[in-house]
C-alpha cells in the first residue's frame, strides 16, 4: 500500500443539484477519486438543473456568511478553492471575501481555480445582470486559473461572439487579455473548431499559448464543464502540470461522453462519470 504523507484539501463552491449530474454533486466525487478532501460549500440547493421544465430552488445566500464563520472558528486551511456558478452579486461578493480570508493562512498559499459559470453560445445567462458580469470580472483579478469556456471569455473581455470560425490570433488576444485582468492561467474551453473541440491555454508571463483540439463527440452534456475544471482544480493542488492536467479533463470528458451515448441516456441527465472514475489518476 501507497504511504501518504498529506492529503491536499480544497473548498468547492457552487450550487447542490439533486438530479441531472451536475456542480457539486459531481465535482464533490471527482476530486475525491483524485485523493484531495472535498469541502463544499453550496449556494442553493435545487431539486434538478435548470435545463428541465421545472425546478424547486432553496438559495442559500444568506446562510453562506455564516457557514463561513464556523470555518474560520476552526481554523481551517485550504490547499485549494474551487467556485463555481454564482446567482447574485451578493454571492460573487461573499465569495471574494471568502477567498481574501481563507487564501495564505499562516504562510500557506492556496490555490484559487474560477470557473465563470456565466453562459453559453454566446448568450449570457438569464440570471445574470450586466452588474453581475462586471462584477464577476472582481473574481478573475484572483484567479490563479481560470477556466471560462468561450461565451464567458468573450463576456470577461467584451469581445464580439461567434459561434465559429476564430483564429489563434483573436483567441490569444482573449486569453492574454484575461491575464492582464489578474488571472495567471487561462484555459478558453469548448472552441468550436470543425469536427474537433479546442481548448485554449496561456500562462501568465511564459509568452506561450497552446490550442489543445479533440475529435468532437456525442452531443453537449450537463455537467461536463463542471468534471472538467474539478479535475484541474485537483490536479493543481497535486502538482500536476498545466498541459497534462488539460489533456486527462479532455480524455476523461470524451470517454464520459461516448459511455453516455452508448447507454442512450437522455441530454438532461449528464454523463455517467460514475463507471469511469476509477480510470482518473
Amino acid at each position: 500500500m501507497e504511504t501518504i504523507h498529506y492529503q491536499n484539501r480544497i473548498a468547492i463552491i457552487n450550487d447542490f443539484t439533486g438530479f441531472g449530474r451536475c456542480s457539486l454533486a459531481v465535482e464533490i466525487p471527482v476530486i475525491s477519486s483524485l485523493g484531495v478532501e472535498c469541502c463544499p460549500i453550496p449556494t442553493s440547493i435545487l431539486s434538478n438543473h435548470t435545463a428541465f421544465s421545472s425546478w424547486f430552488l432553496d438559495d442559500y445566500t444568506e446562510k453562506m456568511l455564516p457557514y463561513l464563520e464556523e470555518w474560520k472558528k476552526l481554523g481551517i486551511s485550504f490547499d485549494g478553492i474551487l467556485t463555481g456558478f454564482l446567482g447574485s452579486e451578493r454571492q460573487i461578493a461573499i465569495v471574494k471575501q471568502m477567498i481574501e480570508e481563507f487564501s495564505e493562512r499562516e504562510g500557506h498559499k492556496t490555490f484559487v481555480t474560477v470557473d465563470p459559470i456565466m453562459g453559453d453560445h454566446g448568450k449570457v445567462y438569464s440570471t445574470y445582470t450586466k452588474e453581475m458580469c462586471n462584477q464577476m470580472k472582481q473574481l478573475v483579478e484572483v484567479a490563479d486559473l481560470l477556466t471560462p469556456n468561450l461565451t464567458e471569455a468573450c463576456i470577461l473581455t467584451d469581445t464580439p461572439y461567434k459561434e465559429s470560425g476564430w483564429h489563434l490570433k483573436e483567441l490569444s488576444k482573449m486569453a492574454e487579455q484575461l491575464c492582464g485582468m489578474g488571472a495567471k492561467r487561462v484555459i478558453i474551453s469548448g472552441i468550436t473548431m470543425g469536427q474537433s473541440i479546442g481548448n485554449l491555454l496561456c500562462e501568465k508571463g511564459k509568452g506561450e499559448i497552446k490550442l489543445l483540439r479533440s475529435k468532437r463527440v456525442g452531443t453537449e452534456r450537463c455537467g461536463t464543464g463542471d468534471i472538467f475544471s474539478s479535475i484541474l482544480a485537483a490536479d493543481a493542488v497535486n502538482g500536476v502540470r498545466l498541459e497534462d492536467s488539460v489533456k486527462k479533463a479532455m480524455k476523461f470528458v470524451k470517454e464520459c461522453i461516448l459511455l453516455t451515448e452508448q447507454l442512450s441516456v437522455p441530454k438532461t441527465n449528464g454523463v455517467c462519470f460514475e463507471f469511469l472514475l476509477k480510470k482518473l489518476k
